[in-house]
């Protein structure tokens, strides 16, 4: 098998971290050798947030390159647009539809940008865009929303659910187990 590339993005606090543990876990239950790098911006302020996913048969190095990605899982809409160089042709975006305000727009000197989501679809890249935060209130927390895109990215890869659901057992916290596996599987039915 050749190596592949999935690249968790967003902004501190939104549970990427998680998610790219739950990632690694399904990848080494199916046998891979996984390579995970996460690279922190100033994350406790809002920063940016990358997570770096390489598997296959053998991987030397989690770093990967522009026009790499096979996928890319973006929690934040201008996130998904700073990062989709790195997606490579024919790769997948799955992007959460919440707007996170930048340091700028903060601050007042710069607006949010508007159509981002649609200005990414005009190139012909293969979207899928969601508004996550109302299937994870479905589930019983504003905080599973890591978990319900994680859904939506296992039912696009070739992975059996059954491995997804031992995966997401293994790496949440018993107490919120119920509501996790929920938002997984709301994400993972999302058309």
């Amino acid at each position: 098998m050749n190596t592949k590339s999935i690249m968790i993005v967003g902004v501190g606090g939104q549970g990427t971290l998680l998610s790219s543990r739950l990632l690694g876990s399904v990848l080494t239950a199916e046998g891979h050798d996984v390579k995970v790098s996460e690279v922190h911006g100033m994350s406790q302020r809002g920063g940016s947030v990358v997570t770096y996913v390489k598997y296959g048969e053998e991987v030397c190095s989690p770093i990967i390159e522009k026009g790499e990605a096979d996928y890319i899982l973006s929690f934040e809409q201008l996130e998904a647009a700073r990062w989709l160089p790195f997606l490579k042709k024919g790769g997948k975006l799955i992007v959460n539809t919440q707007k996170i305000d930048p340091m700028p727009v903060v601050i007042g000197t710069a607006e949010y940008p508007q159509g981002v989501i649609e200005a990414i679809a005009a190139t012909g890249t293969d979207v899928t865009s969601i508004d996550a935060l109302p299937l994870a209130v479905e589930a019983g927390s504003s905080k599973a929303v890591n978990v319900v895109l994680m859904g939506v990215l296992a039912a696009k890869t070739d992975i059996a659910y059954d491995v997804w659901v031992e995966a997401v057992k293994a790496t949440v916290p018993p107490k919120f187990l119920e509501l996790n596996l929920k938002a997984f599987e709301l994400g993972y039915n999302f058309k």
